[in-house]
């Protein structure tokens, strides 16, 4: 990698690597054709990390183009043998294999490292949970990569039917900026497992571990074009991809409104799209729930991850009978665990919001829900007890008394931010549940399993936990229903997005 396409860098936790900066297309890094850069800030200071190329329209028709070409031969390899390229991404990735003279875990804790520099998100979160689901999820689907079997349709012995899964070609992929590695991996895992050939473009927020990453899919084999990994402008780069005729298959993660874009600019040649949208899902808490477990679940959902995360539960509706307690609980809890600080240190549970205009955008749904009448239970303004007084921290916030008519209710906000309001009965708990544009995740609390069953059947959404909330699983379907996207992502339903059934009639006798 020449000089000018990678730059030193020490990051705060004194960790030094080298940081590609280029467009990684045909397993090379290059320069972008305009020479435009995008800077990565670390949100905990406010400095500039480094600055990479940012790709324009042009440098996406190369990395379809390489797409295209690579697909030629990829899509014949065989199966197993493109499994095996996958496990061996997914080995170097938490390096559970030593590589050449690389200290045992120098992969896994440098991709930790950058996840947490440029995105905020706790560095132990970014070592123990994200780099450990990308790894699974790649295993995972490369155990799939032979198990692809189309069926025989028996329609008499006049005619030998059956069908193939074929893959599609060259697929874009889009990801956001609150797990970058981690939605990756869901998307390059089927797209691979199945055959098909990538161009993947990382949020603009967060550009940096996506190209640390792209050296690794190099060194694990994979032959050039099969996977391009580029960043660049949404509204340059990310329209490119999704107006562009060689490419077959859209998949995006991310707000509504761009889901919506997406969608007009892929029906030009009506491609195949797989769309991860907004959320704002319910919490129902139940009278004979316990009421501890339902706290701290509560708080997981809606406070992990800075509350970036898209099925953040982050309307928690509290049946009249135990709101009070539920509420000093929920309270106890978030004082207990919620530390605010640097995201390097050991002890810190919530880092800063990934850019200013996130940290804003909190702050202004903040005063929307005091000038509404809302009651600010807990928090409500930025935290500057970090690296004096800079950074991107908000105080994890509470609004109780909230009606549905209120913004703060209505309204995806993506931050350490929920609401708390109150239900009667089990119809209206349902009915305040579905009360929403969206349709992404849902928890009910209850110890009556019948109840737990009939109200997860009954309410609107992609995802129902019982008892629990937003502990996913990369073996299980992940996707919303009305304005919270459209397919699945994960699980054995993940692989659906990357094939097409194709249907051969052979005529064993019939004669005209």
């Amino acid at each position: 990698m020449s000089s000018d396409l990678s730059v030193e860098l020490t990051a705060p936790n004194g960790h030094k690597y080298t940081q590609p900066t280029g467009l990684f297309i045909n397993n090379d890094f290059v320069k972008s054709k305009s020479g435009e850069k995008i800077t990565s800030i670390n949100p905990t200071d406010e400095k500039e990390i480094a600055s990479v190329y940012a790709a324009g329209a042009a440098d996406v028709d190369d990395a379809v183009a390489a797409a295209r070409n690579a697909f030629k031969t990829w899509r014949d390899v065989v199966p197993t043998e493109r499994g095996a390229l996958m496990l061996k991404l997914a080995d170097l990735a938490t390096l559970l294999t030593p590589v050449k003279s690389t200290p045992v875990d120098a992969h896994r804790s440098t991709l930790a490292t950058i996840e947490t520099w440029d995105n905020g998100k706790p560095y132990l979160v970014s070592l123990t949970e994200d780099l450990p689901e990308v790894a699974s999820t790649l295993r995972y689907y490369a155990g799939y990569a032979d198990k692809l079997h189309g069926t025989v349709i028996d329609t008499g012995p006049a005619k030998l039917a059956y069908t193939l899964r074929e893959p599609l070609g060259v697929c874009a992929q889009i990801i956001p900026w609150n797990y970058p590695l981690a939605m990756a991996a869901w998307k390059l895992g089927p797209a691979l497992a199945c055959g098909n050939t990538v161009v993947l473009k990382a949020a603009e927020q967060t550009p940096l571990s996506i190209l640390y990453f792209a050296t690794l899919v190099k060194e694990a084999g994979f032959p050039p074009g099969v996977v391009n990994l580029i960043n660049g402008v949404g509204k340059v780069a990310g329209e490119a991809l999704a107006g562009h005729l060689g490419v077959d298959k859209i998949a995006f993660t991310g707000s509504t409104a761009t889901g919506r874009q997406i969608m007009k600019s892929a029906a030009v040649n009506l491609k195949n799209i797989t769309l991860e949208t907004g959320g704002k899902s319910p919490l129902l808490v139940f009278d004979d729930a316990d009421l501890e477990q339902a706290a701290k679940w509560a708080h997981v959902g809606i406070m992990s991850n800075q509350g970036q995360i898209c099925t953040a539960t982050s309307r928690v509706l509290v049946q009249e009978g135990c709101y009070d307690k539920f509420v000093e609980l929920f309270k106890d809890v978030i004082k207990s665990t919620s530390v605010v600080g640097d995201p390097f240190k050991e002890d810190t549970f919530q880092g800063p919001q990934v850019t200013k205009a996130q940290f804003e955008r909190v702050l202004g749904y903040i005063e929307s829900g005091k000038s509404e009448g809302a009651t600010l239970a807990v928090g409500g303004k930025a935290y500057k007890d970090v690296g004096g007084g800079k950074g991107f921290f908000v105080e994890p916030t509470v609004f109780t008394g909230v009606k549905d008519s209120m913004k703060i209710y209505r309204e995806e906000v993506f931050g350490p931010f929920v609401v708390v309001a109150s239900f009667k009965t089990e119809e209206e708990a349902v009915e305040k549940a579905n009360d929403t544009t969206y349709g992404l995740g849902s928890a009910v609390f209850t110890q009556d399993i019948t109840k737990a069953h009939r109200v997860a059947r009954n309410i609107e959404a992609g995802m129902v936990w019982i008892n629990s909330s937003n502990d996913s699983d990369y073996r299980i379907p992940f996707g919303g229903v009305k304005q919270s996207g459209i397919g699945r992502e994960l699980g054995e339903a993940g692989l659906a997005a990357y094939t097409n059934a194709k249907a051969v009639h052979v005529n064993m006798g019939t004669r005209l």
